[in-house]
């Protein structure tokens, strides 16, 4: 291999490894002050589920409802019906926009950042899943991501980077192959063919982190700096392999079942679970405290032919969602996703309670309310009340007047952290946001 194929495949490698976990992703965070409050309420685990193309508020918005206030007796929407059991831990949101995040199409990682997003945009700084991650209770791995998209897309792309980032420019992978997933997460623990690959793959890692470290050395001084982050990726997921071999035991109570989903699908959607099974296994287990779930990646693609969907991609963003029958049944499939992630969360024990007692889901999409877009409404829909920190069983419907910028700031309060905005210097609130602080509406 030449020099050139060389860093061409290091590159590649580092992309799909040590990028996908984010730089920080094993380093020591001061989590002893979250923890202690955590445990008297606030969140442990937050979820953060995006759907691409928009969420119109019509969706989600009971019938008549114009103001804000309880949803007891009222019915949800057709498309958001599989969540009207679990009411009482609904707050659904709208009024709070991202005018400045420049959304149409896709805000990427401006929807969770809060800045100005868009298709080759780089990160503009941290986005709140990061954020959280670092101080929420310490995990052998606080961020994971995963995206659900078209099966062609996931084959030809298994990690993509459009939400999430640790930093400017510094973007995190997310995985939407569950067959890879399955092997980083439980490969030390399979058998088989499973195994075999993880030894494999553990094995060109170690010497790709010492191939990497010994030529770095000898590169021009731009060079090497760019491969110091290689090594540090490899480093990171090498490291990542040796602490879930060490908690193996614990490891194998929650390990998902491999079967035909994973390696004969029939449909993207068989994947789509597959990879909301593996998430859900690593949060009961404890891998991580932070899970990102991309519905169509971030981008205006996705498929759902498991549905029935024939058709799929950026011409879905062009159809109406009220009372449109596709994207019934994708709005249906998310909020069974959602009912499964309760439900699961519901069935461990944790403190005086459950650990879906200690969790938040966040539910929106990557581009306001749709596809083309200024982002004047961004809706959201909150699952879970963590300890009581957050309002539960209620409609809230905003001025208009601020950004979601707010919400990510009044998550990071409810996580400990004293914070009045989130990425948004005081030359962009004075245009953009009427108020400081959390959103104080949404708290108990």
């Amino acid at each position: 291999m030449n020099t050139i194929d060389r860093r061409s495949a290091l590159r590649r490698l580092a992309a799909g490894a040590g990028a996908a976990l984010g730089p920080a992703a094993f380093s020591g965070f001061a989590h002893a002050a979250a923890s202690s409050r955590a445990s008297a309420g606030g969140p442990k685990r937050i979820i953060f589920f995006l759907q691409n193309q928009g969420f119109d508020p019509s969706t989600c918005i009971p019938a008549g409802m114009k103001n804000s206030g309880s949803l007891a007796g009222v019915k949800l929407p057709e498309p958001i019906a599989a969540l009207e059991p679990y009411k009482e831990r609904l707050h659904i949101l709208n009024g709070l926009h991202g005018l400045h995040t420049s959304p149409s199409h896709s805000a990427f990682f401006g929807a969770l950042g809060g800045y100005r997003g868009g298709d080759g945009v780089p990160p503009g700084g941290a986005t709140i899943d990061y954020e959280l991650s670092r101080v929420l209770p310490e995990t052998l791995l606080p961020h994971l991501c995963i995206g659900m998209d078209s099966m062609e897309n996931m084959n030809a792309k298994p990690t993509v980077a459009n939400l999430s980032a640790s930093g400017a420019g510094q973007p995190i992978f997310m995985h939407s192959n569950p067959n890879h997933l399955y092997e980083m997460l439980y490969g030390g623990i399979s058998e088989g063919e499973i195994r075999r690959q993880h030894e494999a793959r553990s094995g060109l890692f170690d010497r790709m982190e010492a191939l990497a470290a010994a030529k770095g050395t000898s590169l021009p001084t731009t060079d090497r700096q760019r491969y110091g982050q290689y090594v540090a990726g490899f480093h990171q997921i090498n490291g990542l392999r040796e602490r879930l071999a060490g908690v193996s035991d614990h490891l194998r109570q929650f390990a998902p079942v491999v079967d035909a989903r994973y390696t004969a699908p029939e449909f993207e959607t068989d994947w789509h679970d597959a990879l909301l099974d593996l998430g859900i296994s690593a949060l009961k287990s404890g891998i991580t405290s932070v899970l990102t779930i991309g519905s169509g990646r971030g981008e205006i693609f996705g498929a759902w032919k498991g549905l029935g969907i024939q058709e799929q991609g950026h011409n879905l963003g062009h159809m109406p969602q009220p009372d449109n029958p596709i994207w019934i049944k994708i709005r249906q499939y998310n909020s069974r996703m959602l009912v499964k992630l309760m439900e699961q969360l519901e069935s461990v024990p944790e403190g005086s309670g459950t650990m879906m007692d200690h969790t938040l889901i966040v539910y929106t999409s990557n581009n306001a309310d749709q596809q083309h877009t200024s982002g004047a409404t961004w809706p959201v829909m909150l699952l879970g009340n963590c300890g009581g920190v957050f309002k539960t069983g209620r409609f809230t419907q905003f001025d208009g007047k601020r950004p979601i910028n707010a919400l990510y700031a009044t998550l990071l309060r409810s996580a400990g952290v004293t914070v009045d905005r989130f990425n948004m210097s005081e030359k962009l609130a004075a245009k953009f946001d009427s108020s400081t602080g959390p959103l104080n509406e949404i708290l108990a």
